[in-house]
């Protein structure tokens, strides 16, 4: 029997998609009823119209952008958890290295965009730095709070039968860190969204921060709204590639 606080797996698709159809149908009649003016807010009808219009240079810079947050974010994974399990095993790394960390973290990144661009230029190499530091910081810290969390009671079991260290790091922390290190590779992707699109304001000539920055030059305010649909699009495909992935993980385990 089927409990009534059961959620039908269907919903979990159903129920996003008719917010969503219903959060448009309020954009386009609000626009119509309030008499918003086009270049302050266009109706959503001439939004989806300007997708369609400009679809190639869309799908152009949307894949420059993608490119980006990709490599960013794979750095800022692979460096993240590394660095985090280091902080974890030596405690003298933890007193130096972790205060430093938590400093940098408190400076506004998009303050550190134009030396990105001063020191490696207008390419894609400061995108995807930039992408790396607003990503690095999550992976960092639920790899650190995944190990930290291990229960006590297992590890003195493994204590008991004289198990080595790299045994129990591998058999037990990192298995019990696993689902913090997957939600903060989680969080960190938008974040990697966040911070390429920062770089491509500060300095380019490719990208869908590029594209904003045009539009909003130009005026024209439904193709603005075009390319942040596309940048929402982007950081939601890749959400959901890394919760595929973090899902697989999590099964398969290491």
């Amino acid at each position: 029997m089927t409990s009534p606080h059961k959620t039908a797996p269907w919903r979990l698709y159903t129920d996003p998609l008719l917010l969503v159809a219903l959060l448009a149908i309020l954009w386009e009649k609000a626009v119509e009823l309030f008499g918003i003016k086009q270049y302050l807010l266009p109706p959503l009808s001439r939004v989806m119209g300007s997708l369609w219009e400009n679809r190639r240079p869309l799908l152009e810079h949307a894949w420059v952008t993608t490119q980006e947050v990709m490599v960013g974010f794979i750095f800022a994974v692979v460096i993240g958890i590394a660095l985090g399990m280091v902080i974890h095993a030596w405690p003298l790394v933890r007193r130096t290295v972790y205060p430093l960390i938590v400093v940098f973290q408190g400076l506004p990144k998009i303050a550190l965009a134009p030396l990105m661009v001063i020191w490696f230029g207008y390419g894609e190499t400061s995108k995807v730095l930039m992408a790396f530091l607003f990503a690095f910081f999550p992976v960092v810290i639920g790899t650190m709070g995944g190990l930290a969390g291990t229960p006590a009671h297992l590890v003195e079991h493994f204590r008991a039968i004289r198990a080595p260290a790299w045994v129990t790091f591998r058999r037990l922390h990192v298995p019990s860190a696993l689902p913090s290190i997957l939600d903060g590779c989680k969080s960190a992707m938008p974040l990697a969204v966040i911070g390429a699109i920062v770089g491509e304001f500060v300095g380019s000539e490719r990208g869908l921060g590029y594209l904003i920055l045009e539009a909003n030059a130009n005026a024209r305010t439904d193709y603005l709204f075009a390319a942040l649909v596309a940048t929402s699009v982007v950081a939601g495909v890749l959400y959901l590639l890394v919760e595929l992935v973090s899902r697989r993980v999590w099964w398969r385990g290491f």
